[in-house]
């Protein structure tokens, strides 16, 4: 029997058509369809077709082979995390009491520390000192318009006061608080020195004297002179020529037989428009050491003696000059 050409032949594996072979085909076929209607193409069978998988099956199996791979999830050891809060809260109260303990040793006061507390140098504890007031519409004593250099404050006003523990010394009150000029001049040791002050005195007019004086616990005895003039001029003259050189004083102060510059008092804080000279006595000095201190400030010569059984502490002493000096300035 001779076969149908017509009848197409079903191969076992599918034709694979290239885009390129499929359009030279079309444009060799006639342009006219074939008059019989087209059969329907076979169905593929399900073993030739071809499996369609969606983009997200991958994804999905991919996550659920890391899952498997990764096994159960690993619990948090309760144990790790009491030791960090334990620790936490240690580290806190650590520096809690750090910042106390700080605070505390920043408020005490130096001798209030242990191991920091250092021995006092001496100095007095003093009251709280204030200017008297000026009568209205005077100057300052060294004020660009106070030419003499006149101190219109109450003369008595301007001593030092007493440091704490002091006990006073009567016989310098005076009467009013003036102190007579033989009082004054009782502090010379000898007759013709008293003598000669007391001429001075005269000549360059003394207008009067405030004193006080004091005895402190130790036995340090204290005395405070400011004798008032009429001008700036005068003082300087007087205590310039008469009163003190550079190496010593030139009257002797009772039990103060030898005296000379004190070169420690020369570092010790100065003040522009006050002169100052200091001594103190050479040894071997008697029963007790004395030292000294004339100032010079504007209408008034001061002088401060200080003296004590053995010998006399530096520091109080400068303590003593220094806040009598800022008194006058």
């Amino acid at each position: 029997m001779t076969e149908n050409l017509a009848t197409p032949v079903a191969s076992e594996e599918p034709l694979e058509v290239s885009a390129e072979a499929a359009t030279e085909a079309a444009a060799e076929a006639p342009s006219q369809a074939p008059p019989s209607a087209p059969s329907e193409a076979p169905s593929p069978a399900p073993s030739e077709t071809a499996a369609v998988v969606s983009p997200a099956e991958p994804l999905q199996a991919e996550q659920t082979e890391q899952t498997e791979q990764a096994g159960p999830p690993v619990k948090k050891d309760r144990r790790v995390l009491r030791a960090v809060l334990r620790w936490t809260a240690a580290t806190v109260v650590f520096a809690t009491v750090c910042a106390a303990a700080t605070y505390g040793i920043t408020e005490m006061r130096r001798t209030d520390v242990p191991g920091l507390a250092t021995a006092s140098d001496g100095r007095w504890t003093y009251p709280e000192v204030q200017l008297p007031p000026l009568p209205s519409g005077s100057p300052s004593p060294f004020a660009e318009a106070n030419k003499a250099g006149v101190h219109y404050a109450d003369l008595r006003k301007l001593l030092l006061p007493a440091p704490k523990g002091a006990t006073a010394d009567k016989a310098l009150r005076g009467a009013d608080g003036w102190l007579p000029k033989k009082d004054f001049l009782a502090a010379y040791a000898s007759k013709e020195d008293r003598d000669h002050v007391d001429q001075l005195l005269t000549d360059y007019a003394l207008r009067h004297i405030a004193a006080r004086g004091w005895t402190t616990p130790d036995g340090t005895h204290t005395r405070i002179y400011l004798l008032r003039f009429d001008t700036a001029a005068v003082v300087d003259e007087l205590q310039r020529d008469e009163f003190t050189s550079w190496d010593f004083p030139r009257f002797e102060l009772r039990g103060a037989a030898s005296m000379h510059s004190d070169e420690v008092f020369a570092g010790v804080a100065q003040f522009d428009d006050i002169d100052r000279y200091a001594y103190t006595e050479t040894k071997p000095y008697g029963a007790e050491e004395v030292r000294q201190a004339y100032l010079a400030a504007g209408d008034t010569l001061g002088l401060v003696v200080q003296s004590h059984k053995g010998s006399a502490r530096a520091i109080p002493f400068q303590q003593t000059v220094v806040l009598q000096s800022q008194l006058l300035g």
